[in-house]
């Protein structure tokens, strides 16, 4: 991989003050350096500031939501400018939960990529596709269809990491196959070179997530167009080390120090 690898652990609504401060101890254990690839955690919202107090600061905190709207009236939202105030620097979108769950459309998922790039955060976009869609071979119209909604947004794609998680995959033990995985991210990058430019297509990070465990892991960071892993259940134990360990282990030599 050319690009720098990205690792993100999605904690979603899981977790304790007492829990976290154990999660955060073992994860401090693992052995990179941010120079070598992005490595983020992705707390519930209430957990934030915690994670970020116990974490080593090789760590990046990233929310798993964040609002379209600014600061204002707007009850029960975390702004962006909320969440730079609170040492974060990242943010998901998109992600499969937030769509089905809390009806999420395409429209308002662009309107927080916008949010984002106003303000110059870093943000991490999901997206992914149900069985039957692939079932049926709409799969890369699904995913045609939710990128088409954020490219317009994006003036800068170095903010920007695309997730690949197939919805079939999440939470399920049910994986795709390196192969499988390979063949939509490179069709995502060849969309990327379609709509935006070369440039982008090939720095553009694009990770995969979906039952990523310490066991599969290594078979899809060899794949070429695979940049990292957005890792949900296996985040919450001491496997996350391994797989920090076994994407650090695959990586080309690094050309700058800590």
């Amino acid at each position: 991989m050319t690009r720098k690898p990205w690792v993100g652990g999605n904690w979603k609504c899981n977790g304790s003050l007492a829990s976290i401060s154990v999660l955060c101890e073992e994860l401090n254990k693992a052995d990179f350096t941010c120079c070598e690839f992005d490595v983020v955690v992705c707390p519930a919202a209430i957990h934030l500031a915690t994670a970020r107090f116990a974490l080593d600061r090789k760590f990046e905190i990233c929310a798993q939501n964040v609002s379209r709207t600014g600061n204002g009236a707007f009850t029960g939202e975390l702004s962006v400018e909320m969440l730079k105030n609170a040492n974060c620097s990242w943010t998901l979108v998109g992600h499969s939960e937030r769509r089905q769950y809390y009806s999420e459309t395409d429209a308002i998922v662009a309107d927080k990529v916008e949010a984002c790039q106003k303000n110059k955060f870093n943000v991490t976009i999901c997206i992914g596709e149900l069985l039957q869609e692939r079932k049926d071979g709409k799969m890369m119209d699904v995913l045609t269809r939710q990128m088409a909604a954020v490219i317009p947004k994006v003036s800068d794609w170095s903010k920007v990491v695309i997730a690949y998680e197939p919805v079939w995959a999440i939470g399920t033990g049910v994986v795709a196959t390196p192969e499988q995985a390979q063949e939509v991210h490179q069709a995502l990058r060849n969309l990327l070179k379609e709509k935006v430019n070369e440039q982008v297509a090939s720095s553009t990070r694009i990770v995969y997530g979906g039952s990523v465990n310490e066991k599969n892991c290594k078979a899809l960071i060899d794949m070429t167009d695979i940049d990292g892993f957005l890792v949900g259940g296996a985040s919450l134990k001491p496997e996350f080390n391994e797989i920090i360990k076994t994407v650090k282990s695959s990586m080309k030599p690094c050309c700058c120090t800590k």
